[in-house]
């Protein structure tokens, strides 16, 4: 098992950028694999962005990819969300995830999942 603690979101405007960071914990970092799924009001929750346990494979979904990236450190058992060119429609609490095997990226059946922070696009 892994704590996942997100953290950096809040409210910007249209075409601007945030970074969320997902701190976790124990000694194991460097072993999961790690995403980012995010769900807006009244929608359902959805993939955003993967990187595997190196780092040397990204997954993005078409509605953020050239606009976010995904990247971690091992080092700092940290990994992290650069999202630029942000839109209303990417209001939604973030979630991070872990999980040290995956065959789907994009599924809900991660084992470990933060709490999310919310990033709020004003128009």
């Amino acid at each position: 098992q892994v704590q996942l603690v997100e953290s950096g979101g809040g409210l910007v405007q249209a075409g601007g950028s945030l970074r969320l960071s997902c701190a976790a914990s124990g000694r194991t970092f460097s072993s999961y694999h790690m995403g980012w799924f995010r769900q807006a009001p009244g929608k359902e929750r959805e993939f955003v962005a993967a990187i595997n346990w190196s780092g040397s494979t990204t997954y993005y979904s078409d509605s953020v990819k050239g606009r976010f990236t995904i990247s971690r450190d091992n080092a700092k058992n940290t990994v992290y969300l650069q999202m630029n060119s942000l839109k209303p429609e990417d209001t939604a609490v973030y979630y991070c995830t872990a999980d040290k095997y995956r065959s789907n990226w994009a599924d809900l059946a991660w084992r470990n999942w933060g709490q999310g922070t919310q990033v709020t696009v004003s128009s």
